[in-house]
C-alpha cells in the first residue's frame, strides 16, 4: 500500500477456486540459451537440479552465526523474532512522472511521490541484492514510463533511513496478477558496510503450507511512509481467496492469502509477515477498507512469494521479459472432498481437501497421460515432492518447474496409485 497521499493499489494472484492452467504456445524462431547453460558457462560445476537449489546460495553472504537464546520462554517472544525480522526488512519509495494536460490543453510534467516495504531475498558479499516486494509499490498508472514503474526507486535499510543513505534499486520484474516484483540492489557501499557490521542479512523463508490459525504473525513494514515499524498479531485464516480490481484499475483478479488481524496501514505493503522465529510467512499486500471491518489484513503466502521471484529471477536474463513465465498443463482441478484430520505430532486442525482433474483441454500436455476424475496425490519437480493435501498445493508447486523439468504426478485411478510423467516444454509457458 502506498502513502496516504498517494492512491492505494492492490493487485492480486489469479487463482481461482476452480483453476484452468491453459497451455500457451510461443512459436517463434528465436533460441533460448536456459540460465542453468548461462551459469555452466560462468564456472558453475554441478547439475541443473544442483544449481536451482543453490540459486540463492551460492552468491549467500556467510558469516559467522550469531546465537539467539531459543529457549521455550524466548522463542515465542516477539521482540526476538522481529529483530531476526529487521534484518531483511526495507522501506521502499519511488518517485513517478506524470504527464498531464493544463486548463489550456498544454502537457505539464509532475512528480508524485509513494511509498512501500519490501524483504532482502539474497545478499552477495559486494553489497548486491534481490528484493521482494509488491508489485503494486513500484506501479502508477499515471507513471510516462512504458511499463508504468518508476524508474526511480530508493531502499532503505532498518535504521538508517535518512538523508546519504538511500539505496538505488532497479526494477527486476514482476506481475500485476500475482502482485509480486523483485528489485535488484547492485554493488552497494551501504549495504557492504551493513552486511560486514552483520545488521542485515537475507530472509529465512517458512513453508507458508505449514501456517496455522491462531500462530504469532508479525508484520514489519513502513505504514504512513514514517519509516520501518512492528506490529503484531494472530494468523486468522490460513488460506483463502479474494476477489479484487488489480492495480491498473481495470484487470480483474484472485488473490491467494494469509488473513492476519495483524495491524497493517498504508505503506505496509510489500513488507514481511513473520512467524515467531522471525522466518517469512507472507509479502503483506492488502486490507480491508469496509467501514464495519476491523483487524483484517492480508499477506501473500512466503511459499508463492519464493517461487514468482525464483521465476522472475530465472527467466529475466534469459528470454528479456519483465514478467512471470507460469508453466500451464492446459487442465482445471477441482475439489471433490473435504475432511480433516488431528495431527498427533502438535494437535493441530489439519484441513484435507481430494483433489481431482476436472477437465482436459485439446493439445493438453496431459492428455494420454491424466484422466477426468483421477484424484491428484502428489507431484515432483526434481527432487522436490509436494503432497497434494489442499488444491492450491498443486497450482503452487507448478510455479517452480522450467523448460525441460520433469515433472511427476502421482494420482490414483479406480483405487490403483499411478504416476504421469511430463516434461515441460517451451510452449507450455504464458506471461503473467
Amino acid at each position: 500500500m502506498k502513502n496516504k497521499r498517494i492512491y492505494l493499489f492492490l493487485t492480486l494472484l489469479l487463482i481461482a477456486v476452480f483453476i484452468t492452467v491453459f497451455c500457451a504456445c510461443n512459436n517463434n524462431d528465436t533460441e533460448y540459451i536456459s540460465a542453468y547453460e548461462i551459469a555452466v558457462k560462468n564456472g558453475f560445476n554441478g547439475t541443473e537440479e544442483e544449481w536451482l537449489k543453490q540459486l540463492h546460495t551460492t552468491n549467500t553472504v556467510e558469516k559467522t552465526p550469531i546465537t539467539y537464546n531459543t529457549s521455550v520462554d524466548s522463542a515465542h517472544d516477539v521482540s526476538v523474532a522481529a529483530n531476526i525480522g529487521l534484518k531483511s526488512a526495507v522501506s521502499i519509495y519511488c518517485t513517478h512522472t506524470i504527464i498531464t494536460n493544463s486548463w489550456f490543453g498544454q502537457p505539464q510534467t509532475k512528480q508524485a511521490q509513494s511509498a512501500g516495504s519490501g524483504v532482502i531475498y539474497s545478499l552477495e558479499d559486494n553489497g548486491s541484492a534481490y528484493i521482494i516486494t509488491n508489485h503494486h509499490v513500484v506501479y502508477e498508472n499515471s507513471n510516462n514510463t512504458s511499463n508504468h514503474i518508476s524508474d526511480d526507486i530508493k531502499v532503505f535499510l532498518y535504521g538508517m533511513e535518512g538523508n546519504g543513505y538511500a539505496i538505488p534499486a532497479t526494477y527486476v520484474g514482476g506481475s500485476l496478477n500475482y502482485d509480486i516484483a523483485v528489485l535488484r540492489i547492485e554493488n552497494s557501499v551501504v549495504l557492504k558496510k551493513s552486511i560486514d557490521a552483520r545488521t542485515v542479512a537475507a530472509v529465512e523463508i517458512a513453508d507458508s503450507n505449514n501456517v496455522r490459525p491462531g500462530q504469532l504473525s508479525i508484520a514489519i513494514g513502513n505504514p504512513e511512509a514514517e519509516g520501518i515499524s512492528v506490529t503484531s498479531g494472530i494468523v486468522s485464516v490460513d488460506s483463502e481467496y479474494i476477489d479484487m480490481t488489480a492495480v491498473d484499475n481495470r484487470t480483474k483478479i484472485s488473490l491467494r492469502v494469509i488473513r492476519t488481524d495483524t495491524a497493517v496501514n498504508s505503506g505496509n505493503s510489500g513488507g514481511g509477515l513473520f512467524d515467531d522465529t522471525g522466518r517469512l510467512i507472507g509479502i503483506v499486500n492488502a486490507k480491508s477498507g469496509e467501514e464495519n471491518v476491523e483487524n483484517i489484513a492480508y499477506a501473500i503466502p512466503s511459499n508463492v512469494a519464493r517461487a514468482i521471484a525464483d521465476n522472475i529471477i530465472y527467466y529475466s536474463p534469459l528470454m528479456n521479459k519483465q514478467c512471470v513465465m507460469r508453466v500451464l498443463l492446459n487442465v482445471t482441478v477441482q475439489t471433490s472432498g473435504l475432511s480433516t484430520t488431528l495431527s498427533e505430532e502438535d494437535g493441530f486442525i489439519n484441513k484435507i481437501e481430494q483433489v481431482t482433474i476436472a477437465s482436459i483441454m485439446d493439445g493438453s500436455i496431459v492428455k494420454d497421460k491424466l484422466e477426468i476424475g483421477d484424484i491428484i496425490n502428489s507431484i515432483t519437480i526434481g527432487d522436490k515432492t509436494t503432497q497434494i493435501t489442499r488444491q492450491y498445493m498443486f497450482i503452487d508447486a507448478l510455479l517452480d518447474a522450467r523448460v525441460g523439468s520433469d515433472v511427476k504426478i502421482g494420482y490414483t485411478r479406480n483405487g490403483q496409485q499411478e504416476t504421469a510423467t511430463i516434461t515441460i516444454t517451451q510452449d507450455c509457458l504464458a506471461e503473467y
